[in-house]
């Protein structure tokens, strides 16, 4: 208890309240921005960590995360363009209250609402976490392997309603992963003889490519559509943040907390995030309000439903990803990938051999909830200038960012070459309509999965058993597939519910 308490005060230290404050300010202008989302700012920004301590270089991420979760709203409620796709709802009853004149009520609303359910989600994470690490102390190789082959399928096959899209993606992510020498024979696998090949795909150049430079490539072949986008509702009345937060604790408490709670559980699922969340607390919001009629009008019971869910969905889609490696979203798979590059290994091993960077990453996402809500209320009148910067001014700062990030990560000019690879996959991943998470989570899951496939084979083997039967022998694994069938039919049957009431809202 002592030394938690003494992490806890360390998150009070200069610099990692500074590197709270301006990873959540960063995320909330990236969310703000229509085109970029919190998902780029960390692949993008994940470079520029390797020189920070791992608890501060994680905090940092973790606060672009937080934020980018809020700033989707602001655009949404500004410009009827959701910054964000989890701020789709947002944008229906945001910017109906903006047009009545409402803007900066509906902006209190959603920035209140964020750092409840932030709040709600980070509580789950520090409680939760924790808990499914010391449990990781009873997973060997077996076990390891089914979660990890479980949570790609998962994760791979819940795309938004594109599943073979999705399994695709994935498994052309595992065949990646197998690129250069393997680690238990040493031979070499589809190098076809290039050096370059030898040391694989580094997640750094895989991560920016994806993610970071294939959107600043579509944002650009889509300009000349959405560049001349202008504020066009004005901030006229003078409500004040204590009165909204008032209203919202009173008339709205029940939608408030319902929905900060349904984020947190539905981000905790693999493979589902924010968007679900947002769009099943909007329906459940729309069920239970007493005038469900102002729905679609702008209802502010709907702002805080959504808001509230998609915040609370941060912290709970790092509950897997902390404890199992598993990522509950693209955003955390790419946190994962920050964790594995600073040398850390989700599960018991974090908060065993490293508690002051575990821990002090968990309390510190409380910090970005605060600084969430801070910036966001004193920040609401510069927010129309933020949205007025075109987007011809930021890709390419974002692009000379992201190939400056790429070689930095080995100092090589050949993941500046993948880098560009993976944003032409990107490009045309988003050209095609497949997702792009799959093949992430295919990249940094498969070594996982191959290392732990072959551990288990040698344990079969010495037993002298059939690899199937050494596995269903042991009760954790027969647990494990238990909750990974009743992940994928709860995740299907979400996503099937959240599909029929995006296509109703419509």
């Amino acid at each position: 208890m002592s030394q938690l308490l003494s992490i806890f005060l360390n998150t009070f230290q200069p610099v990692m309240l500074l590197s709270g404050f301006f990873g959540t300010l960063f995320g909330i202008v990236l969310g703000a921005i229509p085109g970029l989302n919190g998902g780029i700012g960390i692949a993008v920004m994940l470079p520029f960590t390797y020189s920070m301590p791992p608890a501060v270089g994680l905090l940092f991420l973790g606060g672009i995360y937080m934020g980018s979760g809020y700033g989707g709203a602001i655009s949404a409620i500004l410009l009827n363009v959701p910054g964000t796709v989890n701020a789709t709802c947002t944008a229906i009853e945001g910017s109906r209250m903006a047009k009545r004149g409402l803007g900066k009520e509906a902006l209190y609303y959603a920035v209140l609402a964020s750092c409840v359910g932030g709040f709600v989600g980070v509580a789950a994470l520090i409680l939760f976490t924790p808990l499914l690490a010391r449990l990781s102390l009873r997973f060997g190789p077996p076990e390891m392997f089914l979660v990890s082959l479980c949570g790609l399928a998962i994760v791979g096959s819940m795309s938004s309603g594109k599943v073979m899209r999705g399994i695709m993606s994935a498994f052309l992510g595992l065949f990646l992963s197998m690129i250069g020498m393997q680690a238990s024979t040493g031979f070499t696998r589809f190098t076809f003889g290039s050096k370059l090949l030898l040391s694989g795909i580094d997640t750094i150049p895989a991560i920016i490519g994806l993610f970071a430079i294939s959107e600043m490539v579509h944002q650009a072949y889509i300009m000349k559509n959405s560049e001349e986008q202008k504020a066009d509702f004005e901030l006229k009345n003078n409500i004040k943040a204590v009165t909204a937060m008032k209203r919202m604790l009173t008339t709205f408490r029940v939608t408030l907390w319902k929905s900060s709670f349904m984020g947190t559980f539905i981000g905790i699922l693999p493979g589902t995030g924010g968007a679900i969340a947002s769009f099943l607390a909007y329906s459940e919001a729309k069920r239970i309000s007493k005038e469900p009629e102002q729905f679609g009008k702008g209802a502010p019971d709907g702002i805080v439903a959504v808001e509230s869910a998609n915040n609370a969905a941060v912290g709970g889609s790092m509950v897997p990803m902390l404890g199992l490696g598993i990522p509950g979203s693209t955003n955390s798979a790419i946190m994962l990938g920050a964790l594995t590059i600073h040398g850390l290994i989700p599960g018991n091993q974090l908060f065993t051999e490293t508690p002051q960077v575990a821990y002090g990453f968990l309390f510190g996402m409380l910090l970005t909830v605060v600084f969430m809500g801070v910036i966001g209320v004193f920040g609401i009148p510069l927010f129309s200038q933020i949205l007025k910067v075109k987007m011809k001014y930021i890709i390419p700062a974002v692009i000379m960012c992201c190939l400056l990030g790429a070689y930095s990560s080995r100092n090589s000019m050949a993941d500046v070459f993948f880098a560009c690879i993976f944003a032409v996959i990107g490009f045309l991943f988003t050209k095609l309509d497949i997702p792009s998470a799959p093949l992430l989570l295919g990249l940094i899951l498969g070594g996982i999965i191959e290392k732990n496939f072959v551990k288990t084979l040698s344990l079969a083997n010495a037993h002298n058993t059939a690899m199937v039967f050494y596995i269903l022998k042991r009760p954790l694994c027969i647990g494990i597939l238990a909750v990974v069938v009743y992940l994928i039919y709860s995740n299907a049957k979400d996503g099937i519910k959240a599909k029929r009431i995006r296509t109703e809202i419509k």
